[in-house]
C-alpha cells in the first residue's frame, strides 16, 4: 500500500496526493482485474439467419462461450457438436461443494467437505448491473439472481504500519477521511491559501459543501461531535430507558488517518466494474453454466483431449484423445470451428492458422490468482461482528476477506471467501500445497478476526495457475500486445474463429466470454452464408 512518507506535506502537496489516489487505485484495479472495459456493447441474439441447415460446425471447450456459440448456431440450423476437455461442462464458471474433489497439476487432491448448502465460487463470482449479456442469458435460461453486497460500511480496512495493526471499520475510515480532507479544503478555502482565486458566491456555496460532505462543525472543524456519530457510529450504542444516551465515536487522528493509506480502499468500489448493483446465482456460480448446459449437453462429448486443429479450404479437422478411457485418438471433421481453449492450454497445441493469429496465441499470457474458501462452525461474523455481506481489505498477501451474500442469520456453518490473490501473492500461494494455502489464510486472516482458529472446520485452496484445463486465471492483455495481436486474435481466420474472455475487452469477466461469442458465431455465419 502506497505511504505518503513522514515529512509533513504542505496543503497543496497533501490535495495532490489525494487527488492521485484516484490514479493509484485504477492501477490496482487494472492489475487485479486485467479488465479492460468501460461497459459492454451487448445488443441481443446474435442475428444468423439464412443458414445453410446441417452446415457443420465443431465447438472446442464447453464453457460458457463455447456454450453459448453452440447454442445459438444450433438453434440457427448448424449441425454442432462439442468437445470438452473436462467430464462436466461451464469451464471457469463452476463451484465447490461438499462432497466435490479437485486434482492440480502434481498430483495434489482436495477433497471438499463443506456443510449441505455451503460452497464457494473458485472462478467468478460476482456479475456487475451493466454486464446485459450474461444478465441476458440468465434470464432466458431462468437462473435466479440474488445481490452481491460489495459495500459493507461495518467490514473491515487493515494495514500492518497503522493504528498498531488494529483493523479499522470501513464506515470509520471513510468518515473520517472524508471530514479531514473537508476540513482540510474548506479551511484553505476560507483563508485564499489556494492559488486560484475563487468569487465570493463560490467560496460561499463549496464552502457550505465541504461543511455538509465533512460534518465539519462552525468553525470549519472536524471532530467527533453528534453529526458526525450518525455517519460513523458510537462508542455507546443509542438505547432505552433512562441510560440510553449514546456517547459519540470519536474519529482516529487525521495524521494517522492520511498516512495509514486505508482511504485508498473507499476508492476500489467506485470503479465501474464494482459499483452497485451486483449480483450473484441463488446456489452458486454454476447454475449459469448448468443453464447453458441444460440446452446443449446432449450434443457435448465430455473428457478429449484436444491435440490438432487442422484446416484447409474445405473445413477443419481436429485430433482429439480419449482422455479418460481407452486413450485412442480420433479425428472429428466438420466445416467450421470455434475455439474457445484458453490460450496457455491452446499455446501448446498444434493450430493450422496464420502467422499472426499462431503469435496472437502465444502473445497473451494467462494471470496467476488463486481463492481460498474457508468454512467455520458458525457465522460468527454476522453474530459477534454484525458483518452481512461486503468485503474487508488488508494490505497482506491475502488481500480480501468476502463474507457471503447469501443464507443470513442461519444456523450452524458458513464459508468466507478467505484469500484473493493476484500478482506476486498469487504465485507465492500457488506454490504452496492445497493445505499450506488454507494454514497461511488462516494465519492472515486471523488479524481481521480473532475467531478464526477457534471456529475455523475446514478449507480449500484453488490455485488457478495449477488447473491443468486452463493454466492460469484470465487473460493479461497488455497495451502493447492488444495493439500488436488482438485484431488477429478476434478475427476469423479461414475456417477458424476464437472466443473466450481473452478474445474480448471485458478481460477476466464471464461478459468478455459472452460477448466474444456472440462476435465469433456471427463471423463465421457470415463467412458460412457468404460461402454458399
Amino acid at each position: 500500500m502506497n505511504r505518503m512518507g513522514t515529512r509533513e506535506p504542505t496543503r497543496r502537496q497533501l490535495l495532490m496526493r489525494i487527488g492521485a489516489a484516484a490514479g493509484s487505485m485504477a492501477a490496482y484495479q487494472a492489475m487485479t482485474q486485467l479488465g479492460h472495459a468501460a461497459g459492454t456493447d451487448f445488443s441481443g441474439f446474435p442475428s444468423l439467419s439464412g443458414a445453410r441447415k446441417g452446415t457443420t460446425v465443431l465447438v472446442l471447450g464447453a464453457g460458457l462461450a463455447g456454450m453459448l456459440a453452440a447454442y445459438e448456431l444450433r438453434k440457427a440450423g448448424y449441425d454442432v457438436r462439442v468437445l470438452e476437455y473436462q467430464n462436466r461442462s461451464g469451464g471457469r464458471n463452476f463451484t465447490l461443494r461438499g462432497g466435490d474433489t479437485l486434482t492440480e497439476l502434481g498430483g495434489a487432491t482436495q477433497h471438499v467437505g463443506f456443510a449441505p448448502g455451503n460452497y464457494l465460487n473458485p472462478g467468478p463470482w460476482r456479475i456487475p448491473y451493466h454486464h446485459q449479456g450474461l444478465l441476458h442469458y440468465c434470464k432466458l435460461f431462468g437462473v435466479q439472481l440474488e445481490p452481491f453486497i460489495e459495500v459493507n460500511h461495518n467490514a473491515y480496512l487493515h494495514d500492518s504500519d497503522s493504528f498498531g495493526g488494529r483493523p479499522q471499520r470501513y464506515r470509520d475510515v471513510m468518515t473520517d477521511f472524508t471530514g479531514y480532507t473537508a476540513e482540510l479544503l474548506a479551511k484553505a478555502i476560507n483563508q485564499n491559501k489556494l492559488d486560484q482565486p475563487i468569487s465570493a458566491d463560490e467560496q460561499h456555496d463549496l464552502l457550505a459543501a465541504m461543511k455538509g460532505w465533512g460534518l465539519l462543525d462552525k468553525n470549519y472543524g472536524y471532530s467527533g461531535t453528534e453529526l458526525v456519530a450518525l455517519r460513523r457510529g458510537y462508542d455507546k450504542m443509542p438505547g432505552g430507558g433512562p441510560d440510553g444516551a449514546p456517547t459519540p465515536s470519536q474519529p482516529l487522528g487525521r495524521a494517522a488517518i492520511m498516512k495509514s493509506g486505508l482511504w485508498q480502499w473507499l476508492a476500489f468500489n467506485m470503479s465501474y466494474e464494482m459499483q452497485t448493483t451486483m449480483f450473484q446465482p441463488v446456489g452458486g456460480m454454476d447454475m449459469i453454466g448448468k443453464g447453458f448446459a441444460k440446452h446443449v449437453n446432449d450434443i457435448v462429448t465430455h473428457n478429449v483431449k484436444v491435440t490438432k486443429i487442422g484446416q484447409d479450404g474445405g473445413g477443419v479437422t481436429i485430433t482429439y484423445v480419449d482422455d479418460q478411457g481407452s486413450g485412442a485418438v480420433t479425428e472429428a471433421k466438420a466445416e467450421y470451428c470455434v475455439c474457445t481453449i484458453p490460450l496457455p492450454v491452446l499455446a501448446e497445441i498444434e493450430v493450422q492458422a496464420s502467422a499472426p493469429m499462431r503469435a496472437a496465441i502465444q502473445a497473451v499470457p494467462y494471470a496467476s490468482s488463486v481463492k481460498v474458501g474457508l468454512e467455520f462452525k458458525r457465522r460468527f461474523w454476522e453474530q459477534d461482528d454484525q458483518i452481512y455481506g461486503g468485503i474487508s481489505f488488508t494490505n497482506q498477501p491475502i488481500s480480501q476477506v468476502s463474507y457471503p451474500s447469501t443464507r443470513y442469520f442461519t444456523d450452524g456453518p458458513g464459508v468466507m471467501l478467505g484469500g484473493y490473490m493476484f500478482g506476486p501473492a498469487a504465485y507465492a500461494f500457488s506454490g504452496m500445497t492445497p493445505a499450506e494455502r488454507v494454514e497461511e489464510a488462516l494465519k492472515q486472516g486471523s488479524v481481521l478476526h480473532p475467531q478464526y482458529r477457534e471456529e475455523f472446520s475446514n478449507g480449500i485452496g484453488v490455485a488457478w495457475s495449477r488447473m491443468p484445463w486452463t493454466l492460469g486465471c484470465c487473460s493479461a492483455w497488455s497495451e502493447e500486445t492488444r495493439r500488436a495481436h488482438y485484431k488477429a486474435m478476434t478475427t476469423m481466420d479461414n475456417r477458424l474463429v476464437l472466443a473466450g474472455e481473452h478474445a474480448s475487452h471485458v478481460g477476466c469477466w464471464q461478459e468478455g466470454a459472452i460477448l466474444s461469442s456472440v462476435s465469433a458465431v456471427t463471423q463465421l455465419h457470415q463467412r458460412a452464408v457468404s460461402a454458399a
